[in-house]
C-alpha cells in the first residue's frame, strides 16, 4: 500500500482536494481531524495539553483561540505542543493504516499541514501539493470567521512558502483555475500513482 502525503498551506484548497480522493475510494488519514478530536470533551489530549498550557482547557475541552494564544510565534512553545500531541494522535493514524490494509486499498492519503515542515515527506512514497495563488489564498482565509491580516501573517511564517513546497513535490493540484480542473489532476494522479506501482 502506498502512503501518498496531501499537503498544502491555509486556504489553498487542500480538504477540498482530500475529499476528491475520498470520492474515488481512497482513504484519507485527516491529521487536523485528528487533532479535533483530541482536543474535544473526553478527547486525549485534554488532560496532558492543559496540563503544559495552563488556562487552556474550557468546559473541558482545550480552547484552540487560547492555545493558538499560547504558541503562535513562539517556536519553543510550539515544539513542546508538538512533543505532547504527536505521539497521541499516532495511534489514530495507526488505526487508520489498519482499516486502508484490511480494506485492500492499494494506497492512503495522509492530510497533513505541515509534511515538509516537519520532515514527513520521507516516510511517503509521494507528496502531492496543493497551491493557488497567492492573492486567492488571502481571499479565501481572510474571509473566514474571526481571521485577521495579523493572524494570517503569523500562520503563513510558520509555513513553508508556497513556491518551496511546489518544487519539493511530486505532483501539484492547482485549485486557482477552478473544481473541474483540480478534479482532472486528481484522477490524473490517481492513474500515475497506480500506473507507477511495484
Amino acid at each position: 500500500m502506498k502512503i501518498i502525503g496531501l499537503t498544502g498551506s491555509i486556504g489553498m484548497g487542500k480538504s477540498t482536494t482530500a475529499a476528491m480522493f475520498r470520492a474515488a475510494g481512497i482513504p484519507v488519514y485527516d491529521a487536523d481531524a485528528a487533532v479535533h478530536e483530541a482536543y474535544d470533551v473526553g478527547g486525549i489530549a485534554v488532560g496532558p495539553v492543559g496540563e503544559a498550557f495552563p488556562g487552556t482547557v474550557k468546559d473541558g475541552r482545550i480552547d484552540r483561540e487560547a492555545l493558538r494564544q499560547a504558541v503562535l510565534g513562539k517556536p519553543e512553545q510550539m515544539a513542546k505542543l508538538n512533543s505532547i500531541v504527536h505521539p497521541l494522535i499516532g495511534a489514530a493514524r495507526s488505526d487508520a493504516f489498519e482499516k486502508a490494509r484490511a480494506a485492500d486499498a492499494d494506497m492512503i492519503i495522509m492530510d497533513v499541514p505541515l509534511i515538509f515542515e516537519t520532515g514527513g515527506q520521507r516516510s511517503m512514497d509521494a507528496v502531492i501539493v496543493v497551491s493557488a495563488p497567492p492573492e486567492m489564498q488571502r481571499e479565501r482565509v481572510l474571509a473566514r470567521d474571526g481571521m485577521t491580516p495579523e493572524r494570517l501573517d503569523a500562520i503563513l511564517a510558520q509555513q513553508m512558502p508556497d513556491a518551496e513546497k511546489r518544487a519539493l513535490a511530486d505532483y501539484v493540484v492547482d485549485t486557482g483555475r477552478g473544481l473541474e480542473l483540480a478534479q482532472a489532476q486528481v484522477t490524473e494522479i490517481i492513474g500515475k500513482l497506480r500506473a507507477s506501482e511495484g
